[in-house]
């Protein structure tokens, strides 16, 4: 049975455009993941230590994998694109974090969805709100139902038009 799932991908190291590309092929191109569409890339101002800006986008696929498949999936895609943990937030050649999946909610301790934080980051409720107008938070809570913080939209703008995968593969429509 097929899950429709939203990753989160963030990059600031290297080149940024090219990591957010390479990432979206590697995803396309992996057997039981089907690109179905992406936001436009967004630059973010970064949470955490200081660093150079982010480039977020919100993917939208379609999976035959289990939720912990498609994590096994994104660290794939990370360690492919050399990703290195040197400290919480800290600078990366990129990061694929799984927003939601389907209606799930799962709690482990090595993947929680929906993602505890997304509804206090603007790069990744600028991204998503393209995607899902009124997107499943943490606590079984809607985005429409929440009063979010002053701020809390600011430090995100379009920076390029969406990621499309290089070689076609995987596209659903």
């Amino acid at each position: 049975m097929s899950v429709r799932a939203l990753l989160g991908l963030g990059t600031n190291l290297g080149e940024r455009l090219d990591n957010l590309q390479r990432a979206v092929d590697l995803l396309a191109e992996t057997d039981g993941v089907r690109f179905i569409r992406s936001s436009r890339v967004y630059e973010t101002d970064p949470v955490g230590p200081v660093q150079p800006d982010f480039l977020n986008i919100v993917v939208e696929v379609e999976t035959d994998l289990s939720a912990k498949d498609l994590l096994g999936v994104c660290a794939r895609v990370e360690s492919e694109l050399h990703r290195v943990r040197l400290e919480r937030w800290g600078p990366r050649t990129i990061d694929v974090d799984i927003l939601g999946f389907g209606d799930q909610t799962i709690d482990e301790p090595d993947l929680e969805v929906p993602h505890p934080r997304m509804h206090e980051r603007a790069f990744v409720l600028m991204p998503l709100l393209e995607l899902e107008a009124d997107p499943m938070l943490p606590g079984g809570r809607r985005l429409a139902t929440m009063r979010l913080g002053a701020g809390a939209m600011e430090g995100a703008r379009v920076s390029a038009p969406p990621i499309l995968p290089s070689s076609g593969r995987g596209i659903l429509g």
